[in-house]
């Protein structure tokens, strides 16, 4: 790879020397703590609890979170940047798991009450306890306003009975944020709050889920059976979680795209690596015009779709956009990025030929992830129909 193609897309003053320090820091992390690994990881179907403590020590899960909570208090774009760097180590399930903090911290930072900040988003931030995000159920995939889990308040407590499924960190959570129907008479978006529920409390089952890829990564199927939650682990205010749900998504589907970018930067890595070093016929692979042309679409479907998501990020951090403008824009930046990485990663197999197909190179193991980024945090379906809607049409 040519050193320095995809660090800094044209025409973006956003990076600062803070940014580009950031991305040395967690390159480096990277580098010790997480490449070296990841076979292992894949292997055992999870990561070490002690990987969340190492990442907390350099500041990766409290880096847009406040200080006074343990965090670094910076800007959006320092998440985008640090995604970027973890994902091109070339294994979502490092991604995913790692950074399941990502959706399920922020509506706590966001709603919670000092007394729950305290309990739950300080040792989230210090390493010391795993977040997910449980809103995903059974029936529903997508549509979050269909969701049927049910919180019946009784006393100081809610008693929450359902299931969730295909949740991230869903095997180790300590803490789950988990969006819940309050109110059985309403329908749709109307009737949605969020609680925080202790992953040990009493009537949570979790059952592990085999996937194709993310195989670093711990996935449940989440069964609540009368748990008893304190009535003060409601976020914000009662019946009005469906707004915070949907922030919260958009949030995931930047995220998203900067994973799928650095996965792609991965594959482009590989292949242009083996392109250099492959003899066939008597010459090197690279030296055949077609394999070149490929490397070049590869390079041309990154650097645009990384413009677009640092466009994008740019927007929302100066707060330009209307909100359905960046709802619309955001869901076209997650659309670009994934769609990339199924081009580049699929290329990349092509250029690697038999070894594409073996196991331990990263183009095998991202090509078999590359669906997934285009399902989670809304389908690309939903999320056209979505932009469709925002653009008024």
């Amino acid at each position: 790879m040519i050193e320095g193609l995809f660090e800094r897309p044209a025409g973006l003053g956003l990076l600062t020397g803070e940014h580009d320090a950031l991305r040395r820091t967690v390159r480096a992390f990277v580098a010790r703590e997480i490449a070296p690994n990841i076979a292992a990881w894949e292997e055992a179907r999870r990561l070490p609890r002690a990987l969340y403590r190492k990442a907390a020590q350099i500041g990766l899960q409290g880096l847009i979170f406040p200080e006074e909570l343990g965090g670094s208090g910076g800007d959006f774009l320092m998440q985008i940047v640090a995604s970027e760097e973890i994902a091109r180590a070339g294994a979502g399930g490092v991604c995913a798991s790692l950074g399941s903090y990502m959706i399920g911290l922020p509506p706590i930072v966001k709603l919670g009450s000092p007394e729950i900040l305290e309990a739950y988003a300080r040792p989230i931030i210090a390493g010391a306890k795993i977040s997910a995000l449980a809103v995903t159920e059974p029936g529903g995939g997508s549509d979050v306003a269909a969701l049927r889990i049910a919180a019946r308040r009784e006393g100081d407590h809610y008693v929450v009975n359902g299931e969730k499924t295909f949740i991230t960190s869903g095997m180790q959570a300590d803490v789950f944020t988990v969006a819940v129907r309050t109110d059985p008479a309403s329908k749709g978006a109307r009737g949605i709050s969020f609680l925080v529920v202790d992953g040990d409390a009493p009537g949570l089952e979790r059952t592990e889920l085999d996937k194709m890829g993310w195989h670093a990564s711990d996935t449940a199927h989440l069964t609540f059976r009368d748990v008893r939650v304190p009535a003060g682990n409601l976020l914000g205010c009662e019946h009005e979680g469906f707004s915070a749900v949907m922030l919260n998504f958009n949030d995931e589907r930047l995220t998203i795209a900067a994973q799928a970018i650095g996965q792609a930067e991965a594959c482009f890595t590989e292949a242009l690596s083996w392109a250099r070093e492959r003899e066939t016929f008597g010459r090197k692979l690279i030296d055949n015009q077609v394999i070149r042309h490929r490397l070049v679409d590869m390079a041309m479907r990154i650097d645009a779709a990384r413009t677009l998501l640092y466009d994008v990020v740019e927007r929302r951090m100066a707060e330009r956009d209307a909100l359905p403008v960046h709802v619309a824009r955001t869901a076209m930046a997650k659309i670009t990025a994934t769609d990339a990485l199924f081009a580049v990663a699929n290329a990349a197999v092509q250029i690697l030929g038999g070894m594409g197909y073996m196991r331990g190179t990263v183009s095998e193991r991202v090509f078999r992830e590359t669906k997934v980024l285009s399902i989670g945090g809304g389908g690309d379906e939903i999320l056209k129909d979505l932009a469709a809607r925002q653009m008024g049409f």
